[in-house]
């Protein structure tokens, strides 16, 4: 090929990206919103009430533990389904090339702008743009994420014209942006623009009667996806999925379901997570041993008190385990502990032991 014939190529591709990009960023496919706890009907109740309303909505929470799904559910029970719904991961962006993904860009703004390209922001005009870990963002593109949210105005990268957009912003973030403020490093009037109403999402851990439920709707999407004749998971599998603490949260558990699917090895997940559960309860008694090192000052180190605090730990640990293989059955887990009920509900108090912890 010749060059011309090569650039031309070039230039037709480029000047087609936006309706390529307008497509693929368009309506939002379907979501369906697992839950099965009251902290999660919270959640849902909250998404329901705002979804009519155009106010900004700020999702905090751990990674994995859905934040991506409420913002979708919330744009799907709003008048705004039909509009285009654009994700924006911000934490997977190069810095520089933020400002020019969210606001687009004139031609000749910078080298390699052979063409003038819009933004997310137009992408998503009448609709909801969703930006994931916003506290990423630099205080530059804060100063213009600002303005948007004032009067619904900004410029393209280059240019000096003002856009107009009218956009519903929902952002997410899994930093403790208070925190971020107190440093420096996010805005706070961007904070408070942006927090009109927060929803807050709970660690797994902290709603583990919704494990089956996700289960099974993971079974059967993946099942049905790689034509798989799994329909359920094995009692001693779903012993071990109550029980470990899941640092990954819900998205942990989707790949860990998928790869059952997949390669149907149950054997080798189990001894994965007995290994790791039992580590958890290892780190639990290292940081105990390792909080009265730090105090030991050439003193006298209280080994009944060290060794108190770490039976105490695994006590609490096998409490919450007989809990949860009873679907917290008081009677039956205080049969399984081989200790009186009263001196169960003792222990729970004592522990600070409630239902889902």
């Amino acid at each position: 090929f010749s060059v011309r014939e090569v650039d031309q190529v070039i230039q037709n591709v480029l000047e087609n990206r936006p309706t390529v990009a307008r497509a693929s960023e368009g309506k939002s496919a379907s979501v369906e919103f697992v839950f099965g706890s009251l902290a999660m009907e919270r959640v849902r109740n909250i998404a329901l009430q705002i979804a009519d309303t155009s106010v900004p909505v700020l999702i905090t929470g751990e990674s994995g533990t859905g934040k991506d799904v409420v913002a979708r559910y919330i744009h799907q029970q709003s008048g705004l389904r039909d509009q285009p719904f654009v994700k924006v991961n911000c934490a997977a962006m190069p810095a520089e090339l933020v400002e020019s993904e969210l606001f687009g860009y004139t031609k000749g703004a910078f080298t390699g702008a052979y063409i003038d390209r819009p933004g997310k922001f137009e992408f998503a005009n009448g609709g909801t743009i969703f930006l994931d870990e916003i506290g990423e963002f630099t205080s530059s593109v804060q100063a213009k994420l600002l303005q948007v949210l004032q009067d619904g105005r900004f410029t393209r990268l280059g240019s000096n014209t003002e856009l107009e957009v009218e956009v519903r912003v929902i952002a997410a973030t899994n930093r403790k942006l208070d925190e971020a403020m107190k440093d420096g490093t996010f805005r706070e009037d961007l904070f408070y623009r942006l927090n009109v109403v927060n929803i807050e999402i709970p660690p797994l851990r902290q709603r583990r009667e919704e494990i089956p439920l996700f289960c099974d709707f993971f079974v059967r999407k993946f099942a049905e996806q790689y034509r798989s004749n799994i329909d359920s998971i094995p009692e001693s599998l779903m012993t071990l999925l109550m029980n470990y603490h899941w640092p990954g949260n819900v998205r942990e558990l989707e790949n860990l379901i998928k790869r059952y699917i997949v390669l149907q090895d149950q054997q080798s997940i189990e001894k994965e997570l007995e290994a790791k559960i039992a580590q958890r309860q290892m780190d639990d008694i290292n940081e105990v041993a390792e909080h009265y090192l730090q105090e030991y000052q050439g003193g006298k180190v209280d080994l009944k008190q060290i060794s108190k605090k770490a039976a105490s730990i695994v006590e609490k640990n096998m409490i919450k385990k007989a809990l949860r293989n009873t679907q917290w059955n008081k009677w039956q887990a205080a049969k399984e502990l081989k200790v009186s009920y009263k001196t169960l509900l003792n222990k729970m108090e004592e522990y600070s032991i409630e239902m889902g912890s």
